[in-house]
């Protein structure tokens, strides 16, 4: 025998929510995958924090498409135990959502400082390391910076008025070379001040997500466990 009235409202209730479930969990994984990939592109400037909240994103994201399974067919076939199942791992994505959320509001603050100290860093390693040097140029041509604060910075690495060409807004130099006098042709933005921005802009949106998805989840909990609660009903009542 079936559930009837409320019942079955909670149980289709339930089943769209499993669909709801399965779109968010993509959504999730998307999110913290792009994050990690944006990431990766300043890993010389961030800490293994950074890294951590998007990972757990990725983690979460793809737990999340394999447990709508228990939520589907615990719905669907009015499941007592398939469905209280999903009700706990639901628990525990909701914990782990929150915890990414707030982690990533927590980088916001971190930001600034840790960014700062490893740009300054890796800065004096310009001109002896290929990879920082590939680093570097990328993000100031990326962002039209120069310098971890300003052009002047770069006065620790070539001890002269010297530049690297990627600070210039033309990369044609053929007589010249890029240096502190060419006013009208180096870039003069904060390469912290634009990479800060950037890691910031995604640390909240790590946040946001998490947050937000993590409250939608506790929407399926609660559907969850009304539906375990009548299944458990009806049966003991025949």
């Amino acid at each position: 025998m079936g559930l009837r009235g409320s019942s079955a409202c909670v149980k289709y209730l339930l089943f769209i929510f499993n669909l709801i479930f399965v779109i968010t969990g993509v959504i999730i994984l998307s999110v913290g995958a792009v994050i990690q990939g944006v990431y990766y592109k300043y890993e010389h400037f961030l800490d293994n924090r950074f890294f951590s909240a998007p990972a757990l994103l990725i983690a979460v994201g793809t737990i999340v498409l394999i447990i709508s399974f228990f939520g589907c067919c615990g719905a669907v076939k009015e499941n007592h135990c398939m469905i209280l199942t999903f009700s706990a791992l639901l628990g525990v994505i909701f914990i782990l959502e929150l915890a990414a959320g707030i982690a990533g509001y927590v980088l916001e603050d971190a930001a600034v400082e840790v960014i700062n100290k490893r740009m300054n860093d890796s800065m004096v390693h310009y001109r002896d390391s290929p990879e920082i040097t590939i680093v570097w140029d990328s993000i100031q041509k990326e962002f039209s910076c120069c310098g971890t604060n300003n052009i002047t910075d770069w006065g620790v690495v070539y001890k002269n008025e010297s530049l690297p060409d990627s600070c210039c807004a033309s990369f044609l130099h053929t007589q010249y070379s890029c240096n502190v006098t060419m006013a009208e042709e180096h870039h003069i933005r904060s390469c912290h001040v634009a990479v800060q921005e950037s890691v910031i802009a995604n640390a909240v949106t790590l946040g946001g997500v998490g947050v937000g998805i993590a409250f939608i989840q506790l929407l399926g909990i609660i559907l969850s466990c009304c539906l375990a609660k009548s299944i458990r009903k009806h049966y003991e009542s025949v």
